[in-house]
């Protein structure tokens, strides 16, 4: 630590390194020409006591990596295999990031995750530079404020500090400015981790990291019985995902890279790459240039949600059988659809009208976005809370008959400033990138900071 002192009022740990072998490698962060700061998220670092460190003492933690006290002396590199687009790839793992350290929540003792995107080569970089673009950084720090304005359950960009590399890129112009990203989640642990177990045949080391799992973010999973607690995890696990996969549709967001190392076992939404989110409800719209078979479109993203928890289901099979973990996925489209409905509620700041009606509504709600090919998201703003003129389609008509039988939910209301605005907050490819292009061309973060503050209003009138 350099002599350093130990910073007061934070909750560190080590959780992850007494896995042991075969979870992780120990590695060495990349040493970069320069180090400016770009993005700090101070609430996050509130939740684990971080907010209060200097801008220098900052970037010496999460530019340089110097270890936080009590948390790893050496990042750790994460190994995991996984599908990706079907394809299952056993040479996976943390090739330009890693776990710096992790840290307990100080609202309610959650273990969270401080992990990099672009810090460096490791033993799994598969002849990759280990580097982040800064334009891959600040859409990581837009679609994550983004969705958590939204309500989905989401990684938090942490830092986002420019390293003063000139990288090369073929899905960009390149040379282009470097940076390193730090993210705070709740675990690391991917469908990916268990499938890297089960393709070796370690099933002492699918039992550990289960037990481990279910210890530190799953404890509604514990039980005597081994195979009763398979049973448990899988559920909480597709209950979590379930959740997610709704929120995201709610969202009108696609990930863009749905591959089983993407998705976390406590279905927290991480890991950005080509992400978009819908202009106007569209099925097919995909978000990666070379999903060319649109295999993880916006309306097929539930699906792949639950063939990436059969995969899960899969790996622990030397816990429990197929007869007994089978019901379990048999339950997530019970799940998606209630999670679906509830959030629909939410979005259009509605009370239930019990099961039937919401169903009903929420139906209606999409089928009108499908059949008239409104805004996705001015349609959202307009109907929170309120019954707007306009809209004179036959199916928001019938909407507005379904409408009449929900009160207003709790605290919902338009009296927000957001709502005095002409039009709602979004994040569309085409304003992502007139947000970059003063950074680009001038180094003119106005536009980004402008954005930030959209979003922070839009949170607040929802939240």
């Amino acid at each position: 630590m350099n002599g350093m002192s130990p910073i007061p009022h934070v909750r560190p740990s080590r959780a992850h390194e007494a896995l042991g072998e075969p979870f992780f490698d120990l590695v060495t962060p990349a040493r970069f020409p320069e180090h400016a700061l770009r993005y700090r998220n101070l609430q996050a670092s509130r939740r684990i006591g971080l907010d209060a460190l200097s801008d220098a003492e900052w970037v010496r933690h999460f530019g340089r990596f110097e270890p936080l006290e009590g948390s790893f002396p050496r990042p750790l590199a994460l190994r995991y295999h996984g599908h990706q687009f079907r394809n299952y790839n056993p040479e996976l793992g943390d090739g330009r990031g890693f776990l710096f350290a992790q840290m307990h929540d100080l609202r309610d003792g959650r273990l969270l995750d401080l992990g990099t995107k672009g810090s460096g080569r490791t033993p799994w970089s598969r002849g990759g530079d280990g580097r982040l673009t800064l334009k891959g950084g600040v859409r990581e720090v837009l679609a994550t404020t983004m969705l958590e304005a939204l309500g989905v359950d989401t990684s938090k960009s942490f830092s986002l500090i420019e390293t003063g590399e000139a990288l090369e890129r073929g899905d960009e112009p390149s040379p282009t400015r470097s940076a390193v990203l730090v993210r705070l989640s709740h675990s690391h642990i991917r469908i990916g981790t268990f499938q890297r177990l089960a393709y070796h045949g370690d099933v002492d080391a699918i039992r550990r990291l289960l037990h481990h799992a279910v210890r530190f973010y799953l404890p509604e999973a514990a039980r005597e019985d081994e195979a009763a607690q398979a049973v448990a995890f899988l559920g909480e696990v597709t209950a979590r995902v379930a959740r997610v996969g709704a929120q995201w549709m709610l969202a009108g967001f696609v990930h863009g890279v749905l591959n089983t190392d993407n998705i976390n076992v406590t279905g927290e939404s991480f890991d950005y790459g080509p992400w978009r989110f819908l202009p106007t409800y569209q099925p097919d719209f995909t978000a990666a240039y070379f999903d060319t078979g649109k295999l993880y479109a916006f309306g097929r993203q539930p699906d792949t949600l639950l063939w990436n928890l059969v995969r899960l289901a899969e790996c622990l099979l030397p816990l429990a059988s197929q007869e007994v973990l089978e019901p379990v996925l048999h339950s997530f489209g019970e799940r998606f659809g209630a999670e679906l409905v509830a959030g629909m509620l939410r979005r259009l700041g509605r009370a239930s009208a019990g099961t039937e009606a919401d169903a009903a509504t929420s139906g209606q709600v999409w089928l009108a976005l499908r059949e008239t090919q409104v805004p996705f998201e001015r349609f959202f703003f307009d109907w929170y809370a309120t019954v707007p003129a306009g809209y004179p389609q036959p199916a928001f008509e019938a909407l507005r008959g379904m409408l009449s039988a929900h009160a207003s939910a709790p605290g919902a209301g338009r009296d927000h400033a957001y709502f005095r605005r002409d039009a709602p907050c979004t994040m569309l490819i085409d304003e992502v990138e007139a947000i970059w292009a003063p950074i680009a061309a001038d180094d003119d973060w106005s536009a980004f900071h402008a954005r930030l503050d959209d979003i922070a209003l839009m949170a607040s009138a929802l939240a």
